[in-house]
């Protein structure tokens, strides 16, 4: 199969993170008799620096023509500590989410056994935990009318859904939900909010439509509580864009770190994927940021073009990396050895080129050998 792929590597770590997903990609066309056509472009704090446009016209055209755009970070500091900056890099993001109609943001959480004791909570709570989550991606307060007083003492940010709007994201949890363990759940705050009841009007009635999944129903507020307390009961979610965009992270102390998270923002053709982690600017250059979430997004790339066996590799490689501890510093254990973001990429493209190989050869990685004997 002949991809193209649009790269917005992006600001802080994410060229670094960036260029493990695509040594992941390269080593399946090889192993899989794929092309990967790769098509750069610039969005964020970069783009602004070089262009004054957060999403240059370039940029948009690219994503447009490709056929999955695969994305490393967005922002940079001097912008995270300015809140009066009129562009900032996040806004980027928001426009291209708009423009490519990507309404849809689907967010893996799972934990790995080998990493259950970096997570704060304990073992018994988390072991098994195996959620998707799917947040609506272009509605609700982020995308609604935003206003200032002129004195400047009073703010307001309105929230606004249509049933179209949440009708489409409905369906394709709903769809995930039969194939996965049939239950979902629906956060909302429709005991106080009129959107919130709107969702669980909606909701409501497209859930006669899928019988075989059952349908539950918790306030975001006590959705958050027993992320933490009872992740297990969770298959998958549904929620709107605020409550999505904060239970989401909260999930990520499930994981061990937010290290491992990767996602995917979809719409009727186009397709984006990245990691939900930020920028990361302090340890831009540095060689150690956790690459892993960003290889996971390639993964999820490669199930959106249906290349299913393809992305299983990619997983079943980041799942061996951990289980030999070949991981960066974020999620070493005792026994671990602390690799570099390229040392942990090279492993993950040497395992899908020689998945036959024992467990023995891969040791090899620590002396910085290939695991081909």
């Amino acid at each position: 199969m002949k991809i193209t792929i649009a790269v917005i590597p992006g600001d802080g770590i994410g060229p670094e993170v960036i260029n493990q997903a695509k040594k992941a990609l390269d080593a399946i066309a090889d192993t899989y008799n794929h092309v990967f056509l790769y098509k750069e472009a610039q969005m964020g704090a970069c783009a602004i620096e070089n262009t004054g446009n957060p999403l240059p016209d370039k940029t948009l055209e690219i994503c447009r023509k490709a056929d999955a755009i695969l994305v490393g970070a967005i922002g940079d500091t001097t912008f995270d500590n300015n809140s009066t900056a009129k562009i900032t890099p996040v806004q980027g993001l928001l426009r291209l989410r708009k423009e490519l109609g990507l309404f849809c943001n689907i967010r893996p959480i799972k934990t790995y056994e080998g990493l259950i004791h970096n997570s704060p909570l304990k073992r018994e709570f988390i072991s098994g935990t195996d959620i998707l989550m799917y947040r609506e991606l272009t509605g609700g307060a982020y995308f609604g009318i935003k206003e200032l007083s002129d004195d400047g003492q009073n703010a307001f940010d309105g929230c606004a859904y249509s049933v179209e709007e949440i009708a489409r994201v409905t369906h394709l949890a709903f769809k995930s939900a039969q194939k996965r363990r049939k239950k979902l759940t629906l956060v909302d705050k429709a005991n106080v909010l009129e959107t919130s009841r709107l969702w669980r009007k909606t909701v409501t009635e497209i859930a006669k439509e899928y019988a075989d999944v059952s349908l539950e129903y918790l306030f975001v507020d006590n959705a958050a509580i027993q992320l933490i307390v009872n992740p297990k009961q969770f298959d998958v979610i549904l929620t709107e864009n605020l409550f999505g965009d904060i239970i989401a992270d909260e999930a990520s102390v499930i994981a061990g770190s937010v290290g491992l998270l990767a996602s995917a923002s979809i719409g009727k053709k186009n397709g984006l994927f990245k990691p939900i982690h930020g920028h990361l600017s302090q340890f831009k250059g540095k060689d150690y940021a956790n690459p892993l979430a960003s290889i996971l997004s390639a993964a999820l790339l490669l199930q959106h073009v249906g290349l299913h066996e393809e992305a299983f590799a990619i997983e079943r490689a980041v799942e061996k990396s951990i289980l030999l501890g070949i991981t960066t510093e974020d999620i070493k254990g005792k026994n671990n050895y602390v690799a570099s973001t390229s040392k942990v990429g090279d492993f993950i493209a040497d395992y899908i080129a020689n998945q036959e190989d024992s467990n023995l050869n891969f040791q090899n990685i620590h002396m910085g050998q290939s695991t081909i004997i």
